[in-house]
């Protein structure tokens, strides 16, 4: 029997790279670029880029559960960013691009804080922690309120626009990381 669909939102800095990175993870049904997090009903991303909405930019995943896990999802979205980073994402600076989980049940919320727990602890595979600990990920877990879809011409960026400069030095490389680490979580791959 399959299960329902289900919601997960991410915030990882600019929303273009991880709606492109989970755009190609099976199991995904549809992947939306949003704002959430802040207290500014339907905000524009004119607004939202100010910094005063307290909106971040998120992708607003569906999924099928029995096709890709939420700890999947989880791993995917911290490899994808810099999630010891405070309210940035390289040159994406501002409260706006800060690392969010925000959780639609507390199966999320408890799944989220697990995972966060354990990547302090633990430096990511293959990776070394330096001497005496290393940043700690800084990533914000909420309550999902409201999602609010971005302005069309956000949607499917990556898509549209992969000979733009930023897709080829922003999201070109967090795409080549995605396929030599997650391949089995790839939709075209077995």
């Amino acid at each position: 029997m399959t299960q329902a669909l289900e919601i997960a939102v991410f915030g990882g800095g600019c929303f273009w790279c991880t709606e492109a990175v989970f755009s190609e993870l099976k199991g995904v049904r549809a992947v939306m670029p949003g704002y959430a997090g802040g207290s500014v009903p339907n905000p524009t991303y004119e607004q939202v880029s100010g910094g005063t909405t307290g909106h971040a930019e998120v992708i607003r995943v569906e999924y099928d559960p029995d096709e890709i896990s939420y700890e999947d999802l989880l791993t995917v979205f911290f490899a994808s960013h810099d999630p010891t980073q405070l309210n940035r994402q390289g040159a994406d600076v501002g409260t706006q691009y800060r690392s969010t989980v925000l959780f639609t049940n507390e199966a999320q919320r408890k799944a989220a804080e697990a995972f966060i727990a354990k990547l302090n602890e633990d430096p990511p595979i293959g990776e070394a922690r330096p001497e005496g600990g290393g940043p700690k990920a800084v990533t914000e877990v909420a309550p999902l309120n409201e999602f609010y879809p971005a302005e069309d011409y956000h949607r499917d960026y990556y898509r549209n626009n992969s000979s733009a400069p930023y897709c080829q030095l922003v999201i070109n490389p967090k795409m080549e990381k995605l396929k030599e680490r997650y391949a089995r979580l790839l939709r075209n791959n077995n």
